[in-house]
């Protein structure tokens, strides 16, 4: 792999957001096209914080002439929360132990979004939603081609403001902020549009052995889960490119 070394992945999965070294995975892709999909869930601070980061690694890639053709997949953290949500507060308390520990794994994730440009409120959050019809959301938005912009009013809309981004109201208002139309997003969720694609997802993801998020995925292979540093990421990124590049010349030619 590349010469940039792949660190402890600092991920979320449904037992709470760590690092462990376990989920820092690597394998490496193949094809010509170059399609990174980004496993995420719209609670899961780690996502927020890699998505900053790959921001940067695809503005470097970028000019050098490599574009990447990015859509963001389903991961639900909590699969069995109730759809009205649960105050976050005892819920958190019950999932590690105490009040105080969940506080002191917020403050680490806290830190680490500052240092990338990310502000956590953990303050303003009432409540741990139920994030289905978030990635509806998400899905309908990548249908309409602004599949990033509602990503990050997602991220913002819950850990910067502390909205309840599993509450219909808000998810319109979200999408309208990421140049959505607002009534249609709202009849959208009214109804059962997209359930079907995201649970289809977030099943291809399951038996693909994604155990949390943010994961990573090129041209259907998993490259490398957690939050990892901008250079990481386009190093990666940048090698794959490099090796589809040579697979595709080597390739024999097939009569039309």
């Amino acid at each position: 792999m590349t010469s940039e070394k792949i660190t402890p992945a600092l991920t979320c999965g449904p037992d709470g957001c760590s690092i462990d070294p376990a989920t820092a995975t690597t394998r490496q892709a193949h094809g010509p096209a170059l399609e990174l999909q980004i496993v995420s869930d719209a609670i899961c601070p780690w996502c927020y914080v890699a998505k900053r980061h790959l921001k940067v690694a695809l503005a470097q890639l970028a000019s050098e002439g490599l574009h990447l053709k990015v859509h963001w997949m389903p991961f639900e953290l909590n699969p069995d929360m109730p759809k009205a949500g649960l105050d976050r507060k005892q819920y958190r308390s019950r999932k590690f132990g105490s009040w105080e520990k969940s506080q002191s794994l917020d403050a680490g994730v806290t830190a680490a979004g500052k240092a990338a440009g990310v502000e956590f409120r953990h303050d303003l959050m009432q409540r741990t939603p139920n994030t289905f019809d978030s990635h509806r959301l998400v899905w309908l938005a990548g249908q309409e081609g602004v599949q990033d912009a509602v990503v990050e009013a997602l991220f913002h809309a819950y850990f910067s403001e502390g909205k309840d981004v599993g509450d219909a109201g808000i998810l319109a208002d979200v999408a309208a902020e990421a140049g959505m139309d607002r009534e249609r997003v709202k009849a959208f969720l009214a109804g059962a549009g997209g359930a079907e694609e995201v649970l289809l997802e977030i099943d291809l993801g399951r038996r693909a052995g994604t155990q949390g998020v943010p994961t990573f995925v090129l041209n259907g292979q998993p490259l490398f889960s957690g939050a990892q540093p901008a250079a990481v990421m386009a190093a990666a990124f940048r090698e794959i490119a490099a090796e589809s590049a040579k697979n595709a010349m080597e390739a024999p030619d097939v009569p039309p």
